[in-house]
């Protein structure tokens, strides 16, 4: 079964509950119309004016009692009774004298009991040599016959019954197959109509799949689920264009900035070989400010490839915990003050608990100062301050211009003026990527003043929740 192809397996199960339910209706009508027609007859039987005791055993005095049925010439019908009904008396001893019909009435201890007084009357089934009969039998009410009480049983063949339900149950029978192959079509109709949807969207992921064409979309038609899986799909494909081009966008963007970095150092190396082979040595000085040179390149090479690296790890691998933000903090501002000995750096921290990854917010944070650090001038002040989960980074630099504060969250952008200072261009936007991870937000502004502010803003709490081990540092 699930082999078959989904319109085949709709069609089918189509097919088959309406096989059952046409079943279960066509058995319901066959055993209601059995027994509507046994109580009909039935109630045929026990007609009053059926049986004429009087009639019967006035009849029996003057033509004598028969046995069996006489010749053929002699139907023996007394007027009252019909001719399709069987009639016959029934002695007290199990004798019988036949009545009329073509065939004797089968005696049972049943007849004989209701002969003899015993029983009430009593309807029951009997097997003979022309079929089953339905028989009722009532007690004589007092009437003798060779001085012994007797019982009038009257009988009609079950094939009163059971010929018209054999009629009707092939009747039943082939509404029941014409409803199941109409179900089939029915269903493979409304499969073909219902799948439609389902094979334009298979349709369109085996073109993705064949030309990775993400700019395909589903046409929506609706609101039902079908469309809503088209919506899905659309976002879907839509989030994948947008992600493949920001991959694209990364990696050349990466590889501009590696170039810079890389051309320096090698004109660089290429100088410090040239003076080896020629066999003239650069001047101490220019030997050393060579080798700073290379040294820095190196550096701002490891930056840019820790910046990267960063940018990559997927959202999945960042694993959330309760973090002292006041303890990254004043980790941060170690590193910054190493960074920038002439400056000085007035910092209120108060404490603060977040959840985030303690790794990525110190980073955030230190280029955060980082920054700070790099633009402010000699001997300048900056500001730092954490209270209730908003951390502000103030510095008295020369400020962002108001045209460039709309990019300084994207990668590898740089202002104009910074573009002669080292970096990559990409320590906002890990700032921006961490904040978002952990629930926060950050901004930059510039300053009463002058200057910039930067404001990060992380939900938590002034203390470690109760399930947590941290607590507050002394």
């Amino acid at each position: 079964m699930n082999r078959l192809p989904l319109r085949s397996r709709l069609a089918i199960l189509t097919a088959v509950a309406v096989a059952v339910a046409v079943a279960a209706a066509a058995l319901a009508c066959w055993f209601i119309t059995r027994d509507q027609l046994v109580s009909q007859l039935d109630k045929s039987l026990r007609q009053p004016d059926l049986i004429s005791v009087q009639d019967i055993t006035s009849t029996l005095r003057q033509d004598g009692c028969h046995s069996t049925p006489p010749s053929a010439d002699r139907d023996g019908r007394v007027g009252f009774i019909s001719t399709t009904t069987s009639a016959q008396v029934v002695l007290a001893d199990g004798t019988s004298c036949w009545v009329q019909g073509h065939e004797t009435i089968p005696v049972t201890a049943q007849d004989e009991a209701v002969a003899a007084g015993q029983s009430p009357p009593v309807l029951h089934t009997v097997s003979s040599p022309g079929g089953k009969l339905r028989v009722f039998t009532v007690p004589g009410r007092g009437f003798l016959l060779n001085n012994q009480p007797i019982a009038v049983s009257v009988a009609r063949p079950l094939s009163d019954v059971t010929a018209p339900l054999t009629r009707l149950a092939w009747l039943l029978l082939a509404v029941t197959g014409f409803g199941v192959l109409g179900a089939a079509s029915a269903g493979a109709a409304i499969a073909r109509a219902g799948l439609r949807p389902v094979d334009r969207l298979t349709d369109t992921v085996e073109h993705i799949a064949r030309t990775e064409d993400l700019n395909v979309r589903i046409p929506v038609e609706g609101h039902d689920e079908i469309a809503r899986l088209s919506s899905s799909f659309n976002a879907m494909t839509a989030a994948l264009a947008s992600s493949r081009e920001r991959q694209s966008q990364l990696i050349a963007d990466a590889g501009h900035e590696l170039r810079t970095p890389l051309t320096s150092l090698r004109t660089n190396i290429e100088l410090l070989e040239r003076s080896e082979a020629t066999g003239r040595a650069l001047p101490p000085e220019d030997r050393r400010a060579l080798l700073a040179s290379v040294k820095a390149q190196m550096t701002e090479l490891a930056v840019l490839i820790g910046d990267l690296q960063e940018l990559s790890r997927p959202d999945a691998e960042h694993v959330l915990q309760v973090v002292p933000l006041h303890e990254v903090t004043e980790t941060a501002l170690r590193r910054a003050r190493l960074r920038g000995p002439d400056l000085k750096i007035v910092a209120e921290v108060a404490p603060w608990y977040v959840r985030g990854e303690a790794a990525a917010l110190e980073r955030a944070i230190v280029n955060l100062m980082d920054n700070a650090v790099k633009f402010s001038p000699a001997g300048g002040e900056i500001d730092v301050r954490l209270h209730g989960g908003q951390l502000t980074v103030r510095d008295h630099g020369p400020g962002i211009p108001a045209e460039e504060l709309p990019h300084v969250f994207e990668r590898f952008w740089r202002s104009p003026s910074a573009r002669s200072l080292p970096g990559s261009g990409l320590g906002l936007s890990i700032v921006a990527r961490t904040v978002q991870q952990s629930g926060g937000e950050v901004t930059l502004a510039p300053a009463e003043g002058g200057g910039t502010l930067a404001v990060l803003m992380l939900p938590g709490a002034p203390t470690p929740p109760p399930d947590d081990p941290a607590q507050p540092s002394p």
